[in-house]
């Protein structure tokens, strides 16, 4: 394995043709000091679609509400948050902006209530597309969570469905998008959702991977693992949703740019150990079991000889520990390096891209240093040769790292694809002047390489 440093300052959306959603959570403008997000911090050359994070559904007139009228429109002086994120596609036209609508918050119940009766289904449709159209969204992204669940019913499972499709019918007639925010546990998958049956009717279904395990456990666990022994896991989720046949090309695979956190009464508490019920706050974000990955860099950056961090190879996580001799606090959460083992799973796995919730607790103000150790992984065959950039410095560092992690996971992969082929083809001893056998692989391969990031760089993004 030879791995040779880029020099580049890294690649952006327009550079691969794999989808970058970006969950911005609006409410972050509330946050105190540094974490505090208004929208003027969202750079929208690191995403392809921005959604906006959420609208509420108004029950007695069965249509759309905003959440935070002050923050979304700009009646009675509000800031106009709504038309702010929408405009910022006349200088990035491959952008998509779309709105999202329930979130935990919202709860199921109200949802359940909807999706079940047939007339009030056919007036959310309407009154959906004409609040879509009326604030210039590129369309609708449907968070609710869950049906059968949180107060459902079991019919929601064939409800929901009824719903997307009356949705999607009229969308589609008015070139707009309509995806939808899925629950990663196989519990949630198998009774909420008819997987082939949405898939029938989404342009994309954002898999929330991540919350597989918390505080709620009374043990510290992953996060967000990449593999586990049991189904908890990122892998197991999409097979299985490739199993119940969504096409890959729909399903887009969630990245959290947060960790969860745990107390425990054990001294220098790992993975599997026993935990308190309620994990320890982030000083911003101030929800128990919950630290952004700002607030974990920097508190990293400010008390480095406190913390222990340690990698998790199956979990593909870091775990970070704050001992004495009595108690431990842990901090499992993804780093670049997470983030760029995920994009090259879901790139091997030919998804449609990645999810990401939310860009506003990465490091926007780029107050942490860079992480060296992001690409570690990759290039494990022997005659790849892949250009690895360096790390990633400034603002939206877990944000950059996708789009830079794709490239070298197509890379890596087109390498591993021309080989074989090269060496069948290959004359031991017959004394060309051209090279060796190795040579002509790594020529080849950086040739197709070239052409592929050609292509991709001159295509211009629209769905």
């Amino acid at each position: 394995m030879l791995l040779l440093i880029g020099s580049s300052s890294g690649a952006t959306v327009t550079d691969h043709d794999r989808v970058v959603t970006c969950y911005i959570s609006t409410w972050a403008v509330y946050r105190e000091g540094t974490a505090s997000y208004a929208l003027d911090a969202f750079d929208p050359t690191l995403c392809t679609h921005a959604i906006y994070a959420f609208a509420g559904l108004d029950e007695q007139n069965n249509a759309i509400k905003s959440l935070d009228a002050w923050q979304d429109l700009k009646d009675n002086y509000g800031k106009g948050g709504y038309e702010k994120l929408v405009g910022m596609r006349t200088a990035n036209p491959h952008l998509k902006v779309l709105l999202a609508i329930g979130g935990w918050n919202e709860g199921s119940e109200k949802y359940s209530n909807l999706a079940a009766n047939p007339e009030r289904r056919q007036a959310f449709v309407k009154n959906a597309l004409d609040f879509v159209k009326q604030y210039g969204f590129d369309g609708l992204d449907l968070d609710w969570e869950y049906p059968t669940q949180r107060g459902g019913k079991p019919i929601d499972r064939e409800n929901f469905v009824a719903l997307v499709r009356e949705l999607s019918q009229l969308f589609k007639r008015n070139n707009l998008l309509l995806t939808s925010a899925i629950g990663a546990g196989k519990d949630t998958i198998d009774s909420a959702y008819d997987v082939k049956a949405l898939s029938k009717y989404l342009d994309f279904l954002h898999i929330m991977c991540y919350d597989y395990n918390g505080s709620w456990n009374r043990r510290v666990g992953p996060n967000a693992p990449l593999t586990s022994k049991d189904f908890l896991n990122v892998e197991y989720s999409i097979e299985h949703l490739l199993n119940l046949g969504a096409p890959a090309s729909k399903l887009v695979l969630g990245l959290p740019f947060y960790g969860r956190t745990f107390v425990s009464a054990m001294a220098r508490a790992r993975l599997g150990d026993v935990a308190n019920e309620v994990g320890f706050p982030g000083p911003a974000t101030k929800e128990n079991g919950f630290m952004g990955y700002n607030e974990i860099c920097e508190e990293l950056r400010r008390n480095p000889s406190d913390w222990t961090l340690t990698w998790d190879v199956a979990a593909a996580e870091m775990v970070a520990t704050k001992s004495n001799d009595t108690a431990s606090q842990v901090v499992v959460y993804d780093s670049t390096r997470s983030i760029a083992n995920k994009v090259r799973f879901a790139v091997r796995q030919k998804l449609a891209g990645l999810m990401v919730w939310s860009v506003d607790t990465d490091d926007f103000n780029g107050l942490c240093g860079p992480e060296t150790d992001t690409y570690v992984d990759f290039g494990d065959r022997e005659k790849v040769e892949l250009t690895i950039p360096p790390p990633v410095s400034g603002k939206y560092p877990l944000l950059k790292t996708i789009s830079n992690a794709v490239i070298v996971a197509l890379d890596e992969l087109t390498q591993e694809n021309v080989i074989p082929d090269v060496q069948e083809v290959s004359k031991p001893g017959a004394g060309s002047s051209t090279g060796s056998s190795a040579t002509i692989v790594t020529k080849l391969s950086g040739i197709a390489f070239s052409v592929m990031l050609l292509l991709a760089t001159a295509a211009t993004y629209s769905f």
